[in-house]
């Protein structure tokens, strides 16, 4: 697996391999896909397949050794091109999974890459369960499939083109596509009108000022589940103060942090939007949000006033080391 070997696309022979594997397997995806009810176990399986691929030709374009299993000492030297080196023979490489590999890829693309973790989840489920169980949810075939397509359309644009990668299939990849965001729309106004529900149930029986009272305490209540920062934004379902959460990073053009929403949580109405959701709102919020401070001072779990708590906590609250505040301890299980 050398890291040299450019071909005349710009591609390394790596990267390119990955390519073209996944653009067969994505064609028997969706031959399998258009071949009735019977063959969907192996339409997933099949789409699962293209997209690790995918995702790995993204990786090793840039590097093959980004798609090498860290721990793996050997494989990392096959990588870097010191195969000479190494304990074992190339084609005993270790590589990274379909999970691991998303999440590399994801970690690059910031807010540019449209499938959430709880959307790759299924997926990952779906390819693994066919391949070792001759299982899966055929309720979910649809949702899985067009998962691949997503994340697909997203991968290609930053890839050398080495040809056309849906050919045939590009009108039935187009169809999906629009029926997913047909589903998508009808989901969000349905969590939209539940949220708004919620909010009625719950605090309509109360006057204006113990209302806001009562929002005041819960408005620094956090959702389970990690995120890097997040800031205070208003609910687009009951106008309460609610958390965009998201990943970090230093702008390049200015001395400052930015963060790019992942997803939304208001503790008010329960309602929750994944990055998807964002930007189908009527007033979607802003892609990148300024959080207007230095890298140099930046801490993500100090910058906003929101106070993770359980396994979200950064974990040196629980060493005990000199410094540790008990109170914030003692709030991180605050009743919720």
């Amino acid at each position: 697996m050398p890291a040299s070997g450019l071909t005349v696309q710009g591609m390394n022979k790596d990267a390119q391999r990955l390519w073209y594997s996944s653009q067969k397997w994505m064609a028997a995806a969706f031959t399998a896909f258009s071949d009735g009810p019977m063959m969907k176990d192996m339409a997933v399986h099949h789409a699962g397949v293209a997209a690790e691929h995918l995702l790995k030709a993204y990786l090793a374009d840039l590097h093959p050794a980004l798609i090498v299993e860290g721990k793996d000492f050997s494989s990392l030297l096959h990588a870097t091109g010191h195969g000479a080196h190494a304990s074992g023979p190339r084609s005993q490489t270790k590589t990274i999974g379909l999970v691991e590999a998303y999440v590399r890829v994801a970690g690059i693309l910031k807010g540019s890459m449209p499938v959430s973790r709880q959307e790759l989840l299924p997926l990952a489920e779906a390819r693994n369960g066919v391949a070792h169980a001759a299982f899966h949810d055929a309720a979910q075939v649809n949702a899985v499939f067009t998962t691949c397509l997503r994340m697909a359309d997203s991968l290609l644009p930053g890839l050398p083109p080495l040809g056309d990668f849906w050919g045939q299939y590009q009108a039935l990849h187009d169809k999906l596509l629009d029926i997913r965001v047909v589903e998508a729309r009808v989901q969000l106004e349905g969590k939209l009108a539940r949220a708004r529900h919620v909010f009625s149930e719950r605090y309509g029986h109360f006057s204006q000022e113990d209302r806001s009272l009562v929002l005041a305490a819960i408005a620094n209540v956090s959702s389970p589940g990690y995120i890097d920062h997040d800031e205070p934004a208003t609910c687009p379902a009951c106008s309460s103060h609610g958390w965009l959460g998201g990943e970090t990073f230093v702008s390049e053009a200015a001395d400052t942090v930015l963060m790019t929403p992942l997803v939304f949580d208001c503790p008010a109405c329960d309602l929750h939007l994944e990055v998807e959701e964002l930007g189908m709102l009527k007033e979607p919020f802003a892609e990148e949000l300024d959080l207007r401070v230095s890298p140099a001072d930046f801490c993500p779990e100090q910058v906003g006033s929101r106070l993770p708590h359980g396994d979200d906590h950064p974990y040196n609250m629980f060493t005990g080391d000199e410094g540790t505040d008990e109170n914030l301890m003692l709030n991180m299980y605050r009743l919720r």
